[in-house]
Order: C-alpha cells, then sequence, then structure tokens
C-alpha cells in the first residue's frame, strides 16, 4: 500500500501586519515577484511567485507572530553580493551557525519574519558534513534563535 509522497515544499506562509510596509521589502528589497491570490480567498493575502512551482504567502493579521527561530530560506548564487545589498538596503545582517560547504545568514523582515539567505558552495553531503547520529529525545540542546 502505498503511503505518502512528498515531492517538494509548495509554499511558505508568513503573518504581516502592514500591506504596504511587506510590499517594499519583498518586492524591492527581495525583488520578488508579486502574483494574484486565489480569486475565492476573501481575506488579504499576498502572493509571490518564487520559481519551480514554490509560492510564498504573506498573510494579513492585526499582530505580528510572536519571534522566534521559524523561518525560510531563499537560496542565492552569491551570497556575499545578497549581504551587500541588504546592507545597502539597510536592513541588518544576523550571521548564523556555521554549515560545511555553504554561505549563509539571516535577515528579517518589517514584522520579525526571519529570512536565511543561502548560498550553497558544494552540495550538501549528510556523509561528509552531517551529524555522527541523528538526534534524539530528549533534546538537551536547543536550537539558536
Amino acid at each position: 500500500m502505498p503511503g505518502l509522497t512528498v515531492t517538494h515544499i509548495d509554499h511558505v506562509s508568513v503573518i504581516i501586519t502592514d500591506v504596504a510596509r511587506s510590499r517594499r521589502f519583498y518586492n524591492d528589497v527581495l525583488g520578488l515577484k508579486e502574483i494574484p491570490k486565489p480569486k475565492t480567498f476573501d481575506f488579504v493575502a499576498l502572493w509571490y511567485d518564487l520559481g519551480g512551482g514554490h509560492t510564498l504567502h504573506l498573510l494579513l493579521k492585526n499582530e505580528p507572530d510572536t519571534r522566534s527561530p521559524r523561518h525560510f530560506c531563499l537560496r542565492v548564487t552569491d551570497a556575499q553580493a545578497a549581504r551587500r545589498h541588504f546592507t545597502e538596503h539597510g536592513i541588518p545582517i544576523q550571521e548564523t551557525t556555521l554549515i560545511h560547504g555553504a554561505d549563509r545568514f539571516f535577515v528579517s523582515d518589517p514584522d520579525g519574519n526571519r529570512v536565511e539567505v543561502l548560498q550553497w558552495l558544494v552540495p550538501y553531503d549528510p556523509i561528509t558534513a552531517g551529524a555522527p547520529e541523528l538526534d534524539q529525545a530528549p533534546v538537551s540542546r536547543i536550537a539558536p534563535g
């Protein structure tokens, strides 16, 4: 009997509190292409085409999500150029834990949603770069926030 067959991530949704401010960040700073939301939606949602059938959805709410390590990640071709781009736009860069073969950092949108920016310098190889074993519960160390 076949089980669940996941092919890829379809979309990620994040909460926003100001449509114009979010459009400036996602359209102008990130350079994403906004596409129409489904006509059946009777609520405010901004949809962005990320290519390859992937989309980002921004959902308008009265309050932002609480700050946490939650994030989505955008893969780029040049992480150093991306750092310069965000610096030129006055967006603070948050460096993070090293991953072998990757150059990555975080930025935050105007509502505090974390966005990881990642360039794979070599494809991730869990055999050479992975931890010696999978994490088991209870977790003794908490992920950096």
